[in-house]
């Protein structure tokens, strides 16, 4: 059974809150962000308090770098971080790049790419032998927008996942001898409710049949992929990029 503590950023919703409970259940104990919606995390750590394990919520904006350091200074109370899952992100309304500004663009890649890359660094301060660390696993949320490009839906999003992607890469290749696995999983078409963020709550509906399964996938079967990485089965896997979008 896996010992220490889990970090999963953006865990009150969506893959993030399925990635919370498959730890949990595992036997990591975890330690949850969320940005603004505290009922909702809440209620994911009471499920996994429910079932017998251990899970506490901790408000923060990963684009900022004191909220990074405080999740983890709350996680090192919990007991010896092995685990991140880099899960938060956001999407902002569909548009064109010709039709976005600055600001959207900049806040996008605060969260979406800053926040991964100040994540990593905290996670690697504490994992890593060279700092006197036991060593752990970190898995970056991508998406298959880094290959498809999303055209007419959101570059911005796309183009920061794709920064994900070398993060991944790069990252793994840094620490691989400091007994850090890192590697990153794309998900395609997932039924969440970040698709209204879009402005496209249809989209799983108006998408899904047209997959080569004939559906969206569920959070529960990110989560899986996941878990295994983080997992002793996954021992000899680093740098890798998995796709989770039903044979797209």
């Amino acid at each position: 059974m896996p010992n220490g503590v889990a970090i999963v950023t953006g865990g009150d919703r969506g893959i993030g809150a399925a990635v919370v409970r498959a730890v949990a259940a595992a036997g990591w104990t975890v330690c949850l962000t969320y940005h603004s919606n505290k009922e909702a995390a809440a209620a994911v750590c009471d499920e996994v308090r429910a079932a017998g394990g251990v899970a506490e919520a901790v408000q923060a904006d990963v684009a900022v770098e004191a909220d990074v350091r405080a999740v983890f200074t709350a996680a090192d109370a919990l007991g010896p971080v092995t685990a991140l899952v880099a899960n938060a992100g956001i999407v902002a309304e569909t548009a064109r790049v010709d039709e976005m500004d600055a600001a959207r663009i900049q806040r996008l890649f605060s969260v979406n790419v800053l926040g991964p890359f100040l994540c990593c660094g905290e996670a690697v301060r504490r994992m890593s032998t060279r700092y006197g660390g036991s060593g752990g696993a970190i898995v970056l949320m991508s998406s298959s927008s880094s290959r498809s490009g999303s055209p007419g839906t959101y570059v911005d999003y796309a183009a920061s996942n794709g920064a994900l992607d070398t993060l991944g890469t790069g990252l793994a290749k840094e620490v691989v001898g400091e007994g850090i696995r890192v590697n990153t999983v794309r998900p395609g078409v997932i039924d969440t409710d970040i698709h209204a963020d879009s402005g496209r709550p249809d989209r799983v509906d108006d998408v899904g049949e047209s997959l080569p399964m004939g559906r969206a996938g569920q959070p529960e079967e990110v989560a899986a992929v996941v878990l295994w990485l983080l997992g002793d089965a996954a021992s000899y896997v680093t740098g890798s990029i998995l796709d989770v979008t039903g044979g797209k």
